[in-house]
């Protein structure tokens, strides 16, 4: 009797395969379990496009293949559903993820209203000795700095195998097996387990808006296509069309949906992942990702991956890279997509705009009181940030760089970064930090360019003042649970003086007052605050920060009559609570 499954499923003395092909003629298991003999282990038909197989003694590690045949022709392929690969042109590699020792993790990850994501690329996080690609052991070997650091949630861009060992992972040929050149399958959960030990969540960045395009195995898999497209996996007409090849997977076809909701699943599953963030679904649910024609079958399939995850997978997050500020992203009511949160257009880019823009009077307050206020359908459904790998590569720099390019390390670049920083901490939302932030990092991001360390060094006060600003935002003090609250309420937004100030508060009120200097100069503003003595708890200004910094003494307000004044320090942040 067959067993249920799809790809090399490990049974009893060996391992059964089963695949989708439903044009084939004929499919044979080849591997160093029968050497190589395609005459062997011939594959049954079921039937239904599926094709079954038992291969006894097969054991884990061996390299395997599938012959498959459609008339006259035959084709050497990886299994579509490998879990891992000699290399991305080379052997498909025999796994069990049963034979995992987890340690017993059951790690339970941190609300989505308590969470500090920290988005890394594992090949270029550290540099190697040999000059390779980092991989993930190397980066396991920063999960204490990460827990110093005070995040609790890591993303790892994408790690499915992919052509080469660099690239910032957007390229996934075989979307099921860890990348070879990064550790494979067994270095991902060992990663997994020892951030979980350490109290950090990881998310898996997944590319499900198009496949490869090189390298890859489902690539006109059973030898049918038409108009000399992809074939059984892909759209073979004009929806096939993306700025990454024409391989925008068939989201039409059940036994695609099947593939990608399985591999969506399995990252939670096998890998005890915590998350997962779809990379610019935008490409899943339209041909071009702006307005032209819509793909309802991508927009669906959106709303299946989230369904799936908030039943089978509580606690756990979706995050869409959508980009498009469309709040049907993020519902649950019928026509949204149900993910948990998406990066947030609406947030970085006036907020990098008032950073970077030079003249203190064209610096927009309302744009940015806007962005720090808005929301789609609650205050945590958005991820916040200033640098990620789109907004600091290509043509792109970080923060510091934009700021003044011929001295990213002096007092306005610091000064505008740090401040950026503040604001994505103390905003609601998803707070996001990328690579090397924390250290003011002022190269462009590339895959092949290790972060420079010896600037946590050397910026190490900075690196002190993101610890102190992510301990207030997880309320690590037990002063400062408003940054984790619901309710926002702006009161001040000054152009003339630059000046924004909101407050946030929990729903039993508690609160926490921000506020924020975006001029060069010291600034003195009367405002109106709730009732009572509100202490100074984190003054950017600190000299502690910077040897370049003001130390500007903001004094403690004391608005007992709901009036006070802000007294605060040239671009710098503010943060009180509410004695």
């Amino acid at each position: 009797m067959s067993v249920a499954g799809m790809g090399a499923i490990p049974i009893e003395g060996g391992y059964a395969f089963r695949v989708w092909a439903p044009n084939a003629t004929g499919v044979s298991v080849i591997g160093d379990f029968n050497g190589w003999d395609p005459e062997a282990h011939g594959m049954e038909h079921e039937g239904n496009g599926h094709w079954y197989a038992e291969v006894p003694g097969a054991q884990m590690w061996q390299e395997y293949q599938l012959l498959v045949s459609n008339g006259e022709h035959s084709f050497h392929r990886i299994d579509p559903r490998a879990l891992a690969v000699t290399n991305s042109v080379g052997n498909g590699l025999l796994y069990d993820h049963g034979a995992f020792d987890w340690e017993g993790d059951d790690f339970t990850p941190p609300r989505q209203h308590e969470t500090v994501i920290y988005e890394t690329h594992i090949g270029s996080f550290v540099a190697t000795e040999d000059g390779r690609p980092a991989n993930l052991g190397d980066l396991m070997g920063k999960l204490d700095y990460l827990v110093g650091l005070g995040v609790n949630a890591i993303e790892l861009m994408p790690l499915m195998e992919f052509a080469g060992d660099y690239s910032w992972g957007y390229n996934p040929a075989h979307v099921f097996a860890v990348e070879s050149s990064y550790g494979g399958p067994e270095a991902l959960k060992t990663f997994v387990r020892e951030a979980h030990k350490r109290g950090l969540a990881v998310y898996v960045d997944v590319v499900y808006n198009h496949f490869g395009p090189s390298d890859l195995p489902t690539w006109q898999f059973d030898g049918w296509s038409e108009n000399g497209k992809g074939g059984i996996y892909f759209y073979n007409d004009h929806r096939s069309s993306t700025p990454w090849g024409d391989t925008r997977p068939d989201y039409g076809r059940q036994e695609v949906r099947d593939f990608i909701l399985d591999n969506a699943r399995m990252w939670l599953r096998d890998y005890h992942a915590d998350g997962l963030r779809l990379d610019m679904t935008p490409y899943m649910r339209r041909v071009d990702g702006t307005h032209g024609d819509e793909i309802p079958e991508g927009w669906e399939m959106m709303r299946r991956i989230g369904e799936m995850v908030r039943a089978e997978f509580p606690r756990h997050l979706v995050i869409a890279e959508d980009l498009h500020g469309v709040a049907a992203v993020t519902s649950t009511e019928p026509g949204g997509a149900a993910m948990h949160a998406q990066w947030d257009t609406k947030f970085v880019h006036p907020v990098r705009e008032a950073l970077i823009t030079q003249d203190d009077a064209h610096r927009s307050i309302a744009a940015v009181a806007a962005a720090v206020t808005h929301t789609y359908q609650h205050a945590f459904d958005r991820v916040i940030y200033t640098e990620s790998h789109d907004e600091v590569s290509n043509g792109k720099a970080r923060i510091t760089s934009e700021v003044q390019g011929d001295n990213p390390s002096g007092w306005n670049a610091q000064k505008r970064a740090t401040l950026g920083a503040a604001l994505v901490l103390t905003a609601p939302g998803l707070p996001m930090l990328f690579q090397g932030q924390e250290f003011l990092e002022d190269e462009w991001f590339r895959d092949n360019v290790p972060l420079d360390w010896e600037r946590a060094w050397a910026f190490r006060d900075i690196t002190q003042m993101f610890r102190d600003l992510i301990r207030l935002r997880l309320d690590a003090d037990g002063v400062s649970a408003g940054l984790a609250g619901p309710h926002t309420n702006v009161v001040a937004a000054d152009e003339d003086a630059n000046v924004l100030a909101y407050v946030r508060s929990t729903g039993d009120g508690q609160h926490v007052l921000v506020a924020i200097n975006l001029s060069a100069h010291a600034v003195q503003r009367p405002v109106e605050l709730p009732g009572g003595h509100w202490r100074v708890r984190f003054n950017s200004d600190a000299r502690a920060y910077s040897q370049l910094f003001g130390d500007h003494a903001t004094p403690d307000i004391d608005a007992g009559d709901g009036h006070g004044t802000l007294d605060l320090g040239p671009y710098s942040v503010v943060i009180y609570s509410l004695a």
